[in-house]
């Protein structure tokens, strides 16, 4: 039994406002393994995968923070989506519908979904069986999620729990961590006899003065950290905070309503030889193909900008363990290579003052919290409007999922995908996750954002020619 940390808990609130659990596409060869094959292999895997074996207990009245326990895997974790062989369009039309479903942590906090024959997919000139994973986010960030496909799709079971996170913002391959579990109450301290014996309501009513004073002390300490960070910025000795970008036709004063995913699959070699990180080669593809799809609705904004989560590199027991940072893709420079220089040089200003010491200040504040207040400030957060100054106009999750050694059932992996959630704020989103040496382009969009996917997806396509043009 293991308390959640404040962070996960508040993903697990979020995801009774709005859908924002974690998929992960793996397409793979197809195999002659009869479905309950799959099934029972899936079963097998995960009873040996600590992540996979646990589910969420809330504490009644909000008066803890929601506690991990002990589950075993269900028969709804497996979905097998019939008909089989239908067609790769057919496929993302059903990814579309897919993501916008949630699952409910306290019964399981994943689910596998298989679709077999799928016809005319990337890579392949055969059938292939398409696997997506789906996580709450309470129970993995991006980052995490890839441990845990790991772990169940790896040649060795390595238990999926934290250890040092991947810095995504550099595109450096994540493997299953090793790090054992630790049960923790909700400030931090190893569960003991009491802990698990005493009503949990109970002891989070004891625990509040504490926390709430824990909480003003800390305060304290980040609004001196916040001073000094200021301070340091004005010197020089701190890259200076970025600056918010408007709201663009990406980003309209709606619910999120018909989604659709689009897939671009493509040859790591083809960006690896250019001299700059597949992160920066995709923001700038992006930048390009994002601007000249609203240039050509007659939409073309001033400034663009990207919100893109990063890693952080400090071990803990929080499961979602990343920071973002607000990229402007600098669309008013024409020239594709010095653009991709702009960007990377923004991606590491904005790395620099992610990782400094004193913003973690701020982040020991929300670690100690207590939970009927934490809870509260969520569901009171305003996800109706459209804020005047945004992180981005869109996000770009970027994740190498590592070697191409995954097998299901011992059908070799062809290539991964990954569709970060849409909300109020963000219509469009978009996933750049490798495995081996393929890289995917995945886009996740709202039609009232993006009525033209395919455009879209014509015009990145265009964008990563020039830009490979550009540096040769």
């Amino acid at each position: 039994m293991t308390t959640m940390a404040a962070c996960d808990a508040t993903m697990y609130w979020l995801s009774r406002r709005t859908a924002n659990d974690v998929f992960l596409l793996y397409s793979f060869a197809e195999t002659d393994s009869a479905t309950d094959e799959l099934r029972a292999f899936v079963a097998a895997r995960a009873a040996r995968i600590p992540d996979l074996r646990i589910r969420l207990q809330e504490i009644p009245g909000d008066l803890g923070y929601p506690r991990w326990i002990p589950a075993e895997f269900t028969s709804q974790q497996f979905v097998h989506h019939q008909p089989d062989g239908r067609s790769w369009t057919s496929l993302l039309a059903d990814l579309g519908e897919l993501l916008g479903t949630g699952v409910d942590a306290t019964e399981y906090p994943w689910r596998i979904h298989v679709f077999r024959g799928v016809r005319a997919a990337p890579q392949s000139a055969e059938p292939v069986v398409v696997v997506v994973l789906q996580l709450s986010h309470a129970l993995a960030d991006g980052t995490r999620a890839a441990a845990i496909a790991r772990a169940l799709f790896g040649q060795a079971v390595i238990p999926s729990t934290p250890g040092v996170p991947v810095d995504n913002s550099a595109y450096r391959p994540v493997g299953p961590a090793q790090t054992p579990t630790q049960s923790v109450d909700s400030c931090g301290q190893t569960c003991g006899w009491i802990a698990r014996r005493v009503d949990p309501r109970l002891l989070g009513v004891l625990r509040f003065p504490q926390q709430l004073a824990t909480t003003m002390w800390r305060g304290r300490a980040a609004y001196l950290a916040q001073r000094e960070l200021a301070d340091r910025t004005a010197a020089g000795e701190v890259p200076a905070a970025a600056t918010g970008f408007a709201p663009c036709a990406l980003n309209p004063a709606a619910a999120v309503g018909d989604r659709t995913v689009r897939m671009l699959v493509l040859d790591a070699t083809d960006l690896r030889n250019l001299g700059k990180t597949v992160t920066v080669l995709a923001l700038t593809a992006i930048s390009r193909g994002l601007c000249d799809y609203l240039t050509e609705r007659g939409e073309r904004p001033e400034r663009l900008g990207t919100a893109l989560p990063m890693a952080l590199p400090s071990p803990g027991t929080a499961r979602n363990n990343y920071r973002g940072l607000s990229i402007d893709l600098h669309i008013d420079e024409p020239d594709l290579r010095l653009r991709a220089n702009l960007i990377a040089e923004e991606l590491a200003a904005r790395r620099e003052r992610a990782l400094n010491p004193l913003l973690q200040a701020q982040d020991r504040v929300g670690e100690v919290v207590p939970s009927v207040l934490a809870v509260r400030d969520v569901e009171r957060a305003d996800l109706d409007h459209v804020p005047p100054a945004l992180d981005g106009n869109t996000v770009v999750s970027s994740v190498y999922r590592g070697e191409a050694d995954l097998t299901f059932a011992g059908a070799p992996v062809l290539f991964t995908g990954g569709f970060p959630a849409l909300g109020t704020v963000m219509h469009v989103t978009h996933g750049v996750h490798g495995i081996g040496e393929t890289v995917t382009l995945s886009v996740h969009s709202d039609r009232r954002a993006m009525p033209d996917p395919d455009r879209y997806l014509e015009l990145l396509t265009e964008s990563l020619a020039a830009l490979v043009a550009a540096h040769r």
